[in-house]
C-alpha cells in the first residue's frame, strides 16, 4: 500500500511540474507575440519598400537557334497584388541600353546571352529597383503549344502587316496579315508578336501587350474556366520557370478579380536613340522609379528619389559620344485592359472587313524603321540622315539578319509613292505596311 501511495505522489509532483512549465511557455509565447514589435518592412537598394503580397515574375520570350544561345526576343514583368487581384504588365523594349553586370552597358536583351536568365534577372533588378519573385522562360516552340493548348486565340489585328526575309527564322519568315478579327494558331500568333513595322520595338511592344490581352480574354472565357487547372498543369510543362504549379494554381483563382479590374499595360519610360547602325532606347530612370513605386501603391520618398537621380546622372555620364537621340523623351504608356469581353470562336479563314485607315498626309507623318542589310558599316545610320532630310520621322536603326542585300526595298501603302518619289538613292517601293508607316531595307546600291 505504501509503495502504491508513493506512486501516487509522484505522479501528482509530475502533474504539477508539467502545469508550471505550460504555465511559463504560454506566458513565454504570448510576451513574445504580444509585446514584440513587428518587423518592419523590407526596403530594396533603391529605397523602394517591397510587399509579400505584390509579387513581380519576369516573362522571358527568346529566340533560340540551333548554333546560338539566342537572346530575349521579348520582355516583360507582370505584378499581381495577391490581395485585390490588380495586375499590371511593364514592357521593356530589347533595345534598352542598361548595365549588365561583367559587360558594362548594353542592350538589355543581350544579358540573356552573356549569362541566360539569372543575368537577365540580376539586369532587370538593378533597373527596377525591386527583386523578381519568378521568372518564366518562353520559346518559340513552347509559344506555339500554348496557344494551341488554348484552341488559339482571338486578336483584332489593327492594320495591314506584311514582312518577307528568306534569311529569318532558320530557312525563311514569312508573315502575312491582314485587319480585323481573326483566330489565330499558335503559328499565326507568332506571326503578329513578331512583326516589325515603321514604329519599330515600340509598336511590336503595344502588339505584344495585344496580344497578353487576347490570352486573358481567352482564359476567361466560360468554356475555358473550368479547364484552368488542367490547363495550366499542362503549360507548366512548357515553360522554364522556378514558380511552383502550387503557385500558379493560387494565382489563376484571381482570374475573376483581374476581370473585374482589368490588366494595366505599360512600358519603360524613355527616349530612342542610335549609335551608328545600332538602335537604343534610353530609360527615364527616375520616372521609371516612380512607376514602379506607383504600382507598389507607394510613392518614392526623399532617398528613394535621390538615389534615382544619382543613377540618372551616372547614366547620362556614360553615353558614348555620338549617339543620337531622335524623338524627345516618351511618357508612360497606360492601357487598362477590359478582359471581360465575349469572345467568339472565328474560323481561320474568315476575316472581318478591311477598318478604314488614315493616309499620311506628308513625309513627317510616315514612321520609318531603317534596317540595314548592305553588310556595309554606317549605311543604316547614313540613311537615316537622308531620310531626315526628306522630312520624314524615323523611329529607329538596326542591323538586319541580312548582310548582302544588292538593292534597297521600302515597304510602304502604295498611298505613299508619292512621297517616296524622287529619294536621293536608288530604291523599290513595295506595298505592304500601313499608311502611317514604312519599313527601309538598306541594299548595297543605297551609295
Amino acid at each position: 500500500m505504501r509503495a502504491k501511495r508513493k506512486r501516487r505522489r509522484s505522479y501528482t509532483r509530475i502533474y504539477i511540474l508539467a502545469a508550471v512549465i505550460c504555465t511559463f511557455v504560454v506566458a513565454y509565447c504570448a510576451s513574445y507575440f504580444f509585446d514584440s514589435k513587428p518587423e518592419p518592412p523590407v526596403v530594396s537598394e533603391a529605397g523602394i519598400e517591397t510587399d509579400e503580397k505584390i509579387i513581380h515574375i519576369m516573362i522571358m520570350g527568346v529566340d533560340r537557334r540551333s548554333d546560338d544561345m539566342g537572346r530575349s526576343d521579348t520582355l516583360m514583368v507582370l505584378t499581381v497584388n495577391k490581395d485585390t487581384g490588380k495586375t499590371e504588365l511593364m514592357s521593356l523594349p530589347r533595345d534598352t541600353r542598361v548595365k549588365i553586370e561583367g559587360y558594362g552597358y548594353d542592350k538589355i536583351n543581350h544579358a540573356y546571352a552573356y549569362g541566360g536568365h539569372k543575368l537577365t534577372r540580376a539586369t532587370v533588378e538593378n533597373l527596377l529597383g525591386i527583386p523578381m519573385d519568378y521568372y518564366a522562360l518562353i520559346d518559340l516552340r513552347s509559344f506555339e503549344d500554348i496557344i494551341d493548348t488554348l484552341d488559339g486565340i482571338d486578336i483584332d489585328v489593327e492594320k495591314r502587316m506584311y514582312y518577307e526575309d528568306p534569311w529569318d527564322d532558320n530557312g525563311g519568315l514569312v508573315i502575312d496579315l491582314y485587319p480585323g478579327m481573326q483566330h489565330m494558331t499558335g503559328e499565326k500568333a507568332i506571326q503578329y508578336v513578331r512583326f516589325r513595322d515603321g514604329e519599330g520595338d515600340i509598336g511590336r511592344i503595344a502588339r505584344q501587350q495585344h496580344f497578353m490581352q487576347a490570352v486573358l480574354t481567352k482564359l476567361l472565357t466560360p468554356a475555358v474556366l473550368p479547364k484552368l487547372p488542367r490547363i495550366i498543369e499542362s503549360i507548366s510543362k512548357t515553360l522554364e520557370t522556378d514558380m511552383p504549379l502550387s503557385e500558379m494554381l493560387s494565382l489563376s483563382q484571381l482570374l475573376p478579380q483581374v476581370r473585374e479590374k482589368g490588366m494595366e499595360a505599360e512600358m519603360v519610360p524613355g527616349t530612342p536613340a542610335y549609335l551608328d547602325d545600332v538602335s537604343y532606347w534610353l530609360p527615364d530612370i527616375v520616372g521609371l522609379r516612380e512607376m514602379v513605386a506607383e504600382e507598389m501603391g507607394q510613392t518614392l520618398d526623399a532617398n528613394a528619389r535621390q538615389t534615382a537621380e544619382a543613377e540618372k546622372k551616372s547614366y547620362d555620364e556614360s553615353l558614348p559620344s555620338g549617339i543620337v537621340t531622335l524623338t524627345e523623351g516618351t511618357a508612360p504608356k497606360r492601357d487598362k485592359g477590359n478582359a471581360d469581353q465575349p469572345t467568339q470562336e472565328i474560323p481561320e479563314s474568315e476575316r472581318t472587313d478591311k477598318k478604314p485607315v488614315k493616309k499620311a498626309e506628308g513625309p513627317k507623318q510616315i514612321s520609318v524603321l531603317v534596317i540595314n542589310d548592305s553588310g556595309v558599316n554606317g549605311a543604316g545610320a547614313r540613311m537615316v540622315n537622308k531620310l531626315v532630310d526628306q522630312g520624314f520621322n524615323v523611329t529607329g536603326v538596326d542591323t538586319g539578319n541580312k548582310s548582302d542585300r544588292e538593292h534597297t526595298i521600302i515597304v510602304t501603302d502604295a498611298s505613299n509613292v508619292n512621297w517616296f518619289y524622287g529619294m536621293p538613292f536608288p530604291c523599290t517601293i513595295m506595298d505592304g505596311a500601313d499608311p502611317m508607316e514604312a519599313v527601309v531595307y538598306v541594299g548595297k546600291d543605297f551609295e
